[in-house]
């Protein structure tokens, strides 16, 4: 079957993968570069990184990309661990629900070829990085929504389970007293975990999951599922992943930005900062909402920038995993 292809019409060969939440593949080999783009084939040293300070699904990344992972399985193994954990009340099992009290997910993954999937608004479903995945391999699609992508997941041998926790019950019987929906400066308070890896063949994959902004409006999607926006790679340039205030995100599809700014020949840090800049030069209500971005380029350079400050992101590199503050435009 021909998989969407996101930049280019390429046939490809069967990854031998399952889901991908607990297996291992060789990566493929590196895509032939444009003429204007030069890129070393000396052996590259590993690098993963992740929005906000998730520090054990960013060394479980980390960790697979020194065995020998590919970028793919090591950030969709990553971002599990909190697809996972109940106790993170904005990604997967235990994610805050929207207004009517369903807890809704959605993800993206985008590996080097340029190949990507997508799914939004999907419930019961804990590892929808991975099942983004099975889209991107298994279907001619680039994104599968709502209850197809369940009925898809379930068929695909996905558990289908609750994923509203006593905890998160609790917290939205006690939001419904008010019902007020002000979405606050999102420092904390975050709703995605985005991870971008660079493995040993000089590949870079991302993925991006979360459970939106808690008590959204019933339907509403983000920026983490849509392809550009919450995620970005090209593998002959760099990635980019996004979090905070996604309706924002998306008006100037910050992650694709990031990365052509990069082709520019910004560094990282320097495209994160314009990023951001473009948001509060055209939002004068940037006071109230947070974004921040990271990314990596071929050569594992990082950068990570945001609008308000208290936004970290972690780096693994050198079997080291370290929190990075973020710098501001807010100060």
């Amino acid at each position: 079957m021909k998989r969407r292809n996101f930049i280019t019409k390429t046939s490809m060969n069967t990854l031998a993968l399952g889901l991908g939440i607990h297996s291992l593949a060789k990566a493929k080999p590196l895509n032939k570069p444009s003429n204007k783009t030069k890129i070393s084939t000396a052996a590259t040293k590993p690098v993963a990184i992740c929005t906000w300070q998730f520090t054990e699904a960013n060394a479980t990344a980390g960790a697979l990309l020194d065995q020998g992972a590919s970028a793919l399985d090591a950030v969709i193994n990553g971002v599990a661990v909190e697809e996972e954990n109940i106790k993170n009340t904005t990604v997967g099992k235990g994610g805050s629900p929207d207004r009517e009290g369903n807890v809704t997910l959605d993800a993206c993954v985008m590996d080097h070829t340029g190949n990507c999937g997508s799914v939004m608004c999907v419930e019961n479903i804990t590892n929808v990085a991975a099942l983004a995945r099975k889209v991107m391999e298994d279907t001619p699609h680039v994104i599968l929504a709502g209850k197809g992508a369940e009925e898809f997941a379930v068929k695909n041998g996905f558990t289908a389970e609750n994923l509203l926790t006593p905890e998160s019950k609790k917290a939205y019987q006690e939001w419904l007293k008010t019902s007020q929906y002000k979405p606050i400066i999102n420092i904390e308070n975050h709703d995605t975990i985005g991870m971008l890896g660079l493995d040993k063949e000089g590949n870079i994959s991302g993925a991006c999951t979360t459970s939106g902004l808690a008590y959204k409006m019933k339907g509403r999607v983000g920026d983490s599922p849509v392809i550009g926006s919450g995620l970005f790679i090209d593998n002959a340039i760099g990635g980019a992943a996004a979090t905070g205030m996604g309706e924002e995100v998306i008006k100037t599809v910050g992650s694709f930005l990031i990365v052509e700014l990069m082709r520019n020949g910004m560094s990282p840090q320097e495209a994160c900062e314009e990023a951001v800049r473009r948001i509060v030069t055209t939002n004068p209500n940037h006071t109230n909402f947070q974004v921040a971005y990271i990314a990596i380029n071929k050569a594992g350079e990082t950068g990570c920038y945001c609008i308000h400050p208290g936004f970290k992101m972690m780096k693994y590199a050198n079997g080291e995993n370290t929190p990075i503050t973020a710098g501001s435009h807010l100060k």
